[in-house]
């Protein structure tokens, strides 16, 4: 019978930013054990080759050395032995993201697929961790986060924790450090928030509350009837710090990147209901994101993940259902939940079609095939990306939406998408760790689509999903007593151009095809030096550039000069109008009791 396989990981150096793993193979493959790290973690689709951060490693069995040799970038065999087999090996952890591991004198995190050698052949039996507490007085007051379960630690504490297996192994990320702590429960199940970074004065009764209404509401999405979620525990590691953001989704937990600026701070004068900021309303959405790949993406999976293969691509045309889907429902959660009302999450979804119109990608890629060239594509974007791909993050939300006032519309509000995200926990998530691990194809994602809603929604799918026009959502958000208006202005000149200060200089990093910049052959990575000989400023330089354009009007020759590297460049060119889309969507003035009616079983609000 195949036995447990056992991990254990301590700080080796916070200062070299060094873990030290050990895994131990009872009963090691006769032939020479393999071990492999992933190449990818789930959720993040590109190769990052996380083995590159092995710094050494060696095996011993009966205390005597065993000789491993290195098959590929990742995979390594052991020599045959006779008995348990135990490799060693250090960990390089300085990537202060989601995706990763970071270690040094303030806290350590990791994901397990970036520490643990996954032992081939012994995947499925149970996998035991122990959590070393360091030795370093700088974390002598650490504690631990994760939402493995504990085996013989107590919560929050050093020592053993187990998985089931090795995949509920490295999906399941390990926060230690001096972290704030929160809790509330969502129908019964506890929910912790466990935040590590410098926050003065944090409101965290504020942030409970709203987590709470979040996650309650996503619940009684997917389970409206018993209003239950699909785990008995989860927790939210947070990692704050100036500037940042980013979430990663995993089956019971979530990892985090915010701005210190996005958590709210305690106002003891306050004597009204405090207002939502930009940087909150961030914060809490992508919260509802993550909580909400609980469902949509954890369990309902596309069926190439079903197992995922983590050493090499795994290509889906379906992100635009798991992330695109996820994206609309993050923001329509927090209003449906009542911390926004409908007005603010109007703006936010202007928001979005402002972003997805900016530049041309979205004229030449679907959201299908955006899905497809992650891996080459969106997770490796350069200079060009805005006029050569599309989001199926910010696009596929905007499908979604359209999608989900489509079927309202024309069934006479009896369907919406609400069903379909049911239907599809139904058949594909609800038992996905049960024993039922089967994921859907594309063809099955879009029969289900049109099955559940009772439409024939096959011009829907060539035109917006795996064909590049834009969803009618102005007619679409009309009937639901929606206005949306351009408020561009096209009339005002500009160079159609991202800029951003480097040192003392004005730095072009994009730029929009068919604006000026463009056709007078302006490039990324030039230095804007001074228009019509006049200084380009450094300083605030969207709002110097801005005002610098200001005295021109479209039609004029200006003169600009750049520094294309070490060489001065000029480029004589007309002026034509910036291309910056600016919807506005607001209530209606002329909305009649049925748009109304209509809007408020969307958004399910009192307030609308």
């Amino acid at each position: 019978m195949t036995q447990a396989i056992h991990y254990s990981i301590e700080t080796l150096d916070l200062n070299a930013h060094l873990f030290r793993v050990t895994i131990t193979v009872t009963d090691p493959d006769e032939k020479g054990q393999l071990f492999r790290l992933p190449a990818w973690i789930p959720g993040s689709y590109m190769i990052r080759e996380f083995a590159r951060n092995i710094v050494q490693i060696h095996a011993v069995c009966k205390d005597l050395p065993v000789s491993l040799s290195k098959l590929d970038k990742h995979t390594w065999q052991a020599t045959p032995c006779p008995g348990a087999l135990t490799v060693t090996y250090d960990v390089y952890a300085w990537d202060l993201s989601v995706r990763s591991a970071h270690l040094d004198q303030t806290h350590a995190f990791f994901n397990g697929s970036s520490v643990f050698l996954q032992a081939i052949g012994h995947e499925t039996v149970p996998h035991i961790v122990d959590i070393r507490k360091p030795a370093d007085p700088a974390a002598k007051s650490w504690r631990v986060a994760t939402a493995l379960p504990e085996y013989e630690a107590k919560r929050y504490g050093f020592g053993t924790y187990r998985a089931e297996n090795y995949d509920e192994l490295i999906d399941s990320p390990v926060e230690m450090g001096n972290f704030i702590l929160g809790r509330f429960e969502a129908f019964g199940i506890p929910h912790e928030i466990a935040i590590t970074g410098r926050v003065p004065n944090i409101d965290l009764e504020r942030i409970e509350n709203d987590l709470r209404k979040i996650c309650e509401t996503e619940i009684a999405l997917f389970e409206p009837e018993i209003r239950k979620a699909p785990v008995t525990r989860y927790i939210f590691l947070i990692m704050v710090v100036k500037n940042g953001y980013g979430g990663l989704e995993h089956r019971s937990s979530t990892a985090l990147l915010c701005s210190r600026s996005s958590l709210p701070a305690k106002n003891s004068h306050a004597t009204a209901p405090q207002k939502i900021n930009e940087d909150y309303l961030q914060f809490l959405g992508l919260c509802s994101h993550e909580y909400f790949h609980t469902w949509n993406v954890k369990r309902i999976k596309p069926a190439v993940f079903a197992p995922y293969d983590l050493q090499q691509e795994t290509y889906t045309r379906l992100l635009w259902l798991f992330e695109g889907f996820t994206s609309y429902y993050d923001d329509l959660t927090i209003a449906r939940s009542g911390i926004i009302d409908a007005s603010t999450y109007l703006q936010q979804i202007a928001n979005t079609i402002n972003n997805v119109m900016r530049g041309r990608g979205h004229l030449k890629q679907s959201v299908a095939e955006a899905s497809f060239d992650a891996w080459i594509k969106y997770y490796r974007q350069d200079e060009n990306s805005p006029n050569a791909l599309v989001s199926y993050y910010t696009k596929g939300s905007l499908v979604a939406l359209a999608l989900d006032l489509t079927i309202r519309l024309e069934t006479n509000h009896s369907k919406s998408l609400d069903d379909v995200m049911r239907a599809l926990w139904q058949r594909y998530g609800r038992d996905f760790y049960r024993g039922k691990n089967r994921g859907i194809t594309d063809s099955e994602a879009e029969t289900l689509i049109q099955e559940i809603s009772g439409l024939n929604l096959r011009e829907f799918f060539q035109k917006y999903i795996y064909g590049t026009e834009t969803p009618p959502l102005k007619d679409l958000l009309a009937s639901f007593g929606v206005s949306m208006n351009d408020m561009s202005n096209n009339t005002k000149p500009g160079l159609d151009i991202r800029v951003k200060r480097s040192g003392s200089d004005c730095l072009v990093t994009h730029v929009y095809e068919g604006g000026t910049a463009h056709r007078a052959g302006i490039s990324a990575g030039d230095v804007l030096l001074a228009i019509d000989g006049l200084r380009v400023s450094a300083e605030n330089p969207v709002a110097n550039l801005e005002k610098q354009l200001a005295r021109y009007s479209i039609g004029e020759t200006v003169s600009i000069h750049v520094f294309r590297r070490d060489e001065l460049m000029k480029f004589d060119t007309v002026l034509v109008g910036e291309h910056a889309p600016k919807y506005t969507l607001t209530l209606s003035r002329e909305e009649t009791a049925s748009m109304k009616e209509a809007r408020r079983h969307w958004l399910q609000s009192r307030k609308t």
